[in-house]
């Protein structure tokens, strides 16, 4: 990372670093995370199973965690948008597979179509050849699948699809639901219309699972909730992730910011080895995982001061994808509540809010007599980036408390050390108000003399 903390004074001009080394009082600089912690984590939650919202969301409620539900929109009663197949007819389709083998120019055109063609079968035979497809690189093996599961079509083996997923009857939850949380500070983001595998939609399917989700959240929710997705299967095809990240400003599958460095779920890499300003380390919680391994991925982020750990669950107490139960969880979050001194738990939208404001951050300090003036600005033009970014300033020995203005706003924040110094740590927001730092027993004899 360039300096971006430097201190200027408020003629332009830079103080030397002889300077600095003998006095740091006005030295400003940004906080690696918010609040001054050693790492974050991030409670996420794929798919939206009803037990994530009954089991989970008490258990966090009591300790006050906030999360993240990675939701299939199509699923939820009275979404707009459900599966369908954007293209040519698919009768045509179906004809066309009895004398035309499947193979890389029809392939993607065929695994859209064949999981609305039939039953639940014809949706597997879609996500096995979005596997073999996506993960193993075995295309033959792929197009062999959709070519059976079409001669099976052909002879009429399948039943009817569904006309859609999704209706009240208690196994899902709803939008009102949904908004209510949404209100107490959780996110809701985008897990795509269906849950297909993405790799091996066409374009056009692939835009209508991405942008119809979005849609739909939209309008349930409203537009702070359409800035995360997770493309389903964690996969990391680059079609399917550039798609998703030209309508999201985040994707769990995939970080590309240069100064970050993301570790899926299926990565063995020890994040500890890495030299980047930022680690983004994914790790799922499933069935099988020892409590133990779990707890050490808490330890890890807490001790290393640059790991984002992007913990992923899915299914709660017997429902869902690999269920956890209520009563690890439980046990789980304690855990990390007992290390909250060192770890900032947040959704997962306001990390990466954080790290890009941060990263494409600038402050400038400077004294005039007993008032310290910062100026904190980013280049970040979307107005999407609205979280306040954790500062420090080295302030004068003598001042027992601190008042930090900004605005209208103002809080008084306690002062302590750093190798002999004294500092403070506060909230401020970018492109905002300059921000005035003045002795509290100063600043309560102003309000006394006016």
């Amino acid at each position: 990372m360039t300096n971006k903390t430097c201190v200027f004074t408020i003629l332009g001009l830079l103080i030397s670093s002889s300077a600095l080394a003998a006095s740091q009082v006005g030295h400003t600089e940004i906080a690696k995370w918010q609040y001054g912690k050693s790492g974050a984590v991030s409670l996420t939650y794929d798919d939206g199973s009803i037990n994530q919202f009954r089991v989970a969301v008490p258990i966090m409620d009591s300790f006050g965690f906030p999360a993240t539900f990675f939701i299939i929109t199509g699923e939820i009663p009275g979404s707009q948008y459900h599966g369908t197949f954007i293209g040519r007819p698919t009768k045509a389709i179906i004809q066309e597979t009895a004398s035309v083998p499947t193979n890389q120019d029809n392939f993607l055109e065929r695994a859209s179509a064949i999981r609305f063609l039939g039953d639940q079968e014809t949706r597997d035979s879609q996500t096995q050849a979005g596997e073999l497809y996506d993960e193993s690189n075995k295309f033959d093996q792929g197009y062999q699948l959709i070519d059976e599961a079409y001669a099976k079509l052909r002879r009429d083996v399948f039943k009817p699809a569904p006309e859609h997923e999704g209706s009240a009857d208690g196994k899902h939850i709803t939008w009102d639901e949904l908004s209510a949380l949404a209100g107490r500070g959780y996110e809701f983001a985008s897990h795509t219309v269906t849950h297909p595998r993405l790799a091996v939609l066409d374009d056009a399917n692939l835009v209508y699972e991405l942008e119809k989700s979005r849609q739909d959240i939209l309008d349930h929710l409203g537009f702070k909730h359409t800035f995360s997705v997770e493309c389903p299967y964690g996969t990391e095809n680059e079609r399917a992730v550039r798609t998703a990240l030209a309508r999201y400003q985040v994707a769990r599958n995939h970080m590309p910011d240069p100064y970050v460095e993301d570790i899926d779920r299926g990565s063995d890499m020890d994040p500890v080895g890495s030299s980047k300003e930022y680690v983004r380390w994914q790790r799922g919680a499933l069935t099988e995982t020892p409590m133990p391994v779990m707890k050490s991925w808490i330890d890890t982020t807490a001790t290393r001061g640059n790991i984002w750990l992007a913990l992923v669950f899915h299914g709660v107490d017997g429902i869902g994808w690999k269920p956890t139960t209520g009563a690890e969880l439980r046990e789980y979050f304690g855990y990390i509540k007992r290390k909250q001194d060192k770890l900032w738990v947040a959704t997962f939208q306001d990390v990466a809010k954080y790290m890009r404001e941060r990263m494409h951050g600038n402050v400038a300090s400077y004294r005039d007599g007993d008032v310290i003036s910062v100026v904190l600005r980013d280049d970040l033009t979307d107005l999407s980036y609205d979280i306040p970014l954790t500062l420090k300033t080295f302030v004068p020995s003598e001042w027992p408390a601190v008042e930090v203005r900004q605005g209208a706003r103002t809080t008084r924040v306690k002062v302590a050390r750093d190798k002999g110094n004294n500092f403070v740590l506060y909230q401020a927001v970018p492109n905002a108000e300059v921000v005035t730092l003045v002795s509290a027993q100063a600043g309560m004899q102003q309000i006394q003399t006016r």
